[in-house]
């Protein structure tokens, strides 16, 4: 049975988006959903006016949004879950994927963590995450229906007896009786992303006037924060999931490191770490081999690391592109052997990508201007061969790389 806060009506008759959802949580709702469960969006309104005929206009508009909204979600939760959960379309936006959410709160419980209040908890797919490593969650929003769905979603994962959702202003919330505090302040107003950390919801200043209070605590904020508003009191963490930056993570308290940077790599659990921001890397000729940074590492600040345990350099003192002269693996860089190095010049590529037979390319480019598709789609490319381009500055200079992937 849901455990509505009682300062929040169940589902009030002047909210519509409260009222369809009530609705969908019914038998006829459920059924309803299963039925959508595999149906073509591009059958929709084919599949609308069918059901119409069974079922209220209301509800099977509101099935067919949570149908669409349970297949977006899958990238994120898997099937498995995905189609059992109810979502928002700015939850499924802003959700933490589950093998992001799935680490962090692996690191909570390593530490003996027990109990996370979860403030801006969206709907829930934190508070999941950690419910399933044996954490007992208080997960809150402000936004009632917000907080129905993550209610609904810990119901429907059988996670109900470890979380209790409570709609409220996180700002109002007495944290001292958990473990740890986790805070996910909302990065998205109606113009888009939110860039400026003080103009996130709530402001980063008051998550981490929050976290210190705690004995620890963890805050997700966008990977592309400025290193200058991260305070000295956190240990900051880039994460990375199948080579795309997902997140980055403030994490303060005891068992963490203050100050220092890490770069994660998801799936593998890959960690590099500075105790500290590390000093500009040495810039040098293109060697014979390219190593490409993951993203994590490049958000970390830790391409001087990777520059110094392949003895190399940057190609440029502005460009995340290490070079050496001997080749060099690790799982957090693309390692490539390079073949041709060329001033920036259309013409002779295509050149030479015609000389060498090559059909299929791949473009990487790193400050260039030019549009992977676009420089495609001029080589009018042929042939049995392969090959990776960079286009790239070389010591300020436009430059084009050529080679091919190591190993």
């Amino acid at each position: 049975m849901d455990r509505v806060n009682a300062s929040t009506p169940a589902t009030p008759a002047d909210d519509p988006a409260r009222a369809a959802f009530a609705a969908l949580r019914t038998l006829e709702g459920e059924h309803l959903l299963a039925e959508l469960r595999d149906h073509d969006p591009a059958e929709e309104l084919a599949t609308a006016t069918r059901l119409r005929r069974t079922h209220p206009a209301e509800l099977v508009s509101a099935a067919l949004g949570q149908a669409r909204l349970r297949q977006r979600a899958v990238a994120k939760f898997g099937a498995g879950d995905a189609y059992r959960m109810y979502f928002t379309p700015n939850g499924v936006e802003q959700a933490t994927r589950t093998s992001v959410a799935t680490y962090r709160a692996a690191r909570f419980a390593a530490l003996g963590v027990r109990s996370v209040a979860d403030l801006c908890c969206g709907i829930g797919g934190d508070a999941i995450a950690l419910a399933r490593a044996g954490i007992a969650v208080l997960a809150v929003d402000r936004d009632p229906l917000t907080a129905e769905v993550a209610r609904a979603n810990a119901e429907a994962l059988d996670l109900a007896a470890l979380i209790e959702v409570r709609c409220a202003d996180v700002t109002e919330i007495d944290t001292s009786p958990y473990d740890a505090v986790f805070v996910d302040p909302a990065r998205r107003g109606g113009r888009g992303r939110i860039f400026d950390p003080e103009a996130y919801s709530p402001p980063l200043s008051w998550a981490t006037a929050a976290a210190l209070k705690a004995p620890r605590a963890a805050l997700k904020i966008a990977p592309g924060v400025p290193h200058e508003a991260i305070g000295p009191e956190a240990e900051a963490e880039w994460i990375s999931d199948g080579g795309d930056v997902k997140e980055a993570v403030l994490w303060y308290g005891e068992g963490f490191a203050p100050g220092a940077f890490r770069a994660t790599l998801l799936p593998s659990g890959a960690t590099l770490t500075a105790p500290a921001p590390l000093p500009a890397p040495p810039v040098g000729p293109v060697g014979r081999y390219l190593y490409e940074p993951d993203g994590a590492v490049i958000r970390a600040h830790l391409v001087a690391d990777i520059v110094e345990r392949c003895g190399g350099r940057l190609v440029d003192e502005t460009i995340a592109y290490v070079t050496s002269d001997v080749p060099y693996s690790s799982p957090y860089v693309s390692g490539y052997e390079i073949t041709d190095r060329l001033p920036f010049n259309m013409k002779k590529l295509k050149a030479l990508l015609r000389e060498r037979e090559v059909g299929v390319l791949t473009v990487k480019k790193r400050g260039s201007a030019v549009e992977p598709e676009e420089l495609r789609r001029r080589m009018k490319l042929s042939g049995p061969g392969a090959a990776t381009v960079f286009l790239t500055r070389v010591a300020g200079a436009p430059t084009m790389l050529i080679g091919h992937p190591l190993g």
